[in-house]
């Protein structure tokens, strides 16, 4: 059973950086299209961003050109750059893999104060 274990999330004002961190457990993971995954208050899950086993990556409309998703498949890690922060950012973020998903992890509490 794979476990997904998110961090990095915190409080930062708009127009700041945070970046966050998902580590995978189990032994499968490189073959997988990773995604990062946000979940706002009273809002359903939302797709992110994604990445391929070989590193392609696409992104929604409301993150282009302010995240940025990588991977590192010898450490079953994803990670999310996220830069220029904007309130409507504040979620909490989560990583899995894209349908069918894994169980889903605690999640990250992204906070972006205007």
């Amino acid at each position: 059973q794979v476990q997904l274990v998110e961090s990095g999330g915190g409080l930062v004002q708009a127009g700041g950086s945070l970046s966050l961190s998902c580590a995978a457990s189990g032994r499968i993971f490189s073959i997988h299209v990773m995604a990062w995954y946000r979940q706002a208050p009273g809002k359903a899950r939302e797709l992110v961003a994604t990445i391929s086993s070989g590193g392609s990556t696409n992104y929604s409309d409301y993150v282009k050109r302010r995240f940025t998703i990588t991977r590192d498949n010898t450490k079953k890690t994803v990670y999310l750059q996220m830069n220029s922060l904007k309130p409507e950012d504040t979620a909490v973020y989560y990583c899995n893999k894209i349908n069918p998903v894994w169980p889903w992890g605690q999640g990250t509490q992204v906070t972006v104060s205007s």
